[in-house]
């Protein structure tokens, strides 16, 4: 998957959590208002690094406000957002730049990436029933009818539902076996793309370009996914760098054109970080992965 914000801010003083019993439950409030409320500020940041770590300590924190507000759904859309991000960023990429030089560590990345993805999706779907109580349930007998009633309002669980859902069917081991669920990670996706197209300049779009760069098989279609990547890199006017690593290992790698491949990557790498700073992070940890990507090029296409 490519999700394009990484995680949510930290919002520090948690030790607000144990204050008095009489004050407790209004300072959990301020604080779960407090944390939704500021979920960009690790999407600005120019270090990598310090976001991986400092990451799972906010999270943490968010479920612990979660404990007390189980059903504050800027919490739940704050924890559906950040694991599924912090799954992909430091987790999925990480296992798939280690493969060729430790295949182990690769492994134990990639089944935490699987089961931080599970643990977003949980989040999601709380997310979804409590704006539309019972959703989830009725997602998984019908996704289309179950989405009929969702709104512009909608569209970030609807798509980090997606993110989170897909996220963990990417990486599985038959994904041809879980095929019923594909078809409610699609109709999820296609919804909030119906619903708001250019919402986060094409996020969406960018995201159809890994489903629709599966194979035949899985309801993939090479051309599909083209249309996406162009319609995406129009929105971000060129400046998303997961669109281009998108396509690359997507559609470019499946084909095995080594050329299209390398000069999308370039592509990737030629974007300045700095002329968008709401997805700076994200920018940057594409780059990395493109490096590597180029790095291991010999191999991915023996």
């Amino acid at each position: 998957m490519s999700p394009r914000v990484l995680p949510v801010s930290a919002v520090l003083l948690a030790a607000v959590l144990v204050s008095s019993c009489s004050t407790k439950r209004i300072g959990i409030s301020r604080m779960a208002d407090a944390v939704s409320s500021t979920a960009s500020a690790y999407a600005r940041d120019d270090d990598p690094e310090f976001v991986r770590l400092a990451a799972p300590s906010t999270l943490k924190m968010v479920e612990m406000l979660l404990d007390g507000q189980p059903r504050h759904r800027g919490l739940l859309m704050t924890a559906c957002s950040g694991f599924a991000q912090y799954a992909y960023g430091f987790l999925q990429v990480e296992s798939e730049k280690r493969a060729r030089d430790n295949p182990e560590e690769s492994r134990d990345l990639r089944d935490r990436a699987i089961h931080m993805y599970d643990r977003a999706r949980g989040y999601c779907l709380r997310g979804l029933d409590a704006a539309h109580p019972g959703l989830s349930a009725a997602l998984a007998r019908d996704p289309q009818t179950a989405l009929a009633a969702a709104t512009q309002a909608d569209v970030p669980a609807l798509y980090w539902t997606g993110i989170a859902w897909g996220g963990a069917l990417s990486l599985s081991d038959n994904l041809l076996a879980r095929v019923g669920e594909l078809v409610a990670v699609r109709t999820l996706l296609g919804r909030a793309l119906a619903l708001d197209e250019t919402w986060e300049d094409g996020a969406i779009h960018e995201t159809l370009i890994v489903f629709d760069g599966m194979p035949v098989l899985l309801g993939g279609s090479a051309s599909r996914a083209r249309a996406h990547f162009d319609r995406a890199v129009a929105l971000s006017n060129g400046e998303s760098a997961f669109a281009y690593v998108t396509l690359a290992t997507s559609v470019a790698l499946r084909a095995k054109d080594r050329q299209e491949f390398e000069r999308l990557l370039g592509a990737a790498l030629a974007i300045d970080p700095s002329r968008r700073p709401r997805i700076r992070l994200a920018n940057l940890i594409a780059q990395a992965y493109a490096r590597a990507l180029l790095k291991d090029a010999d191999r991915l296409f023996r």
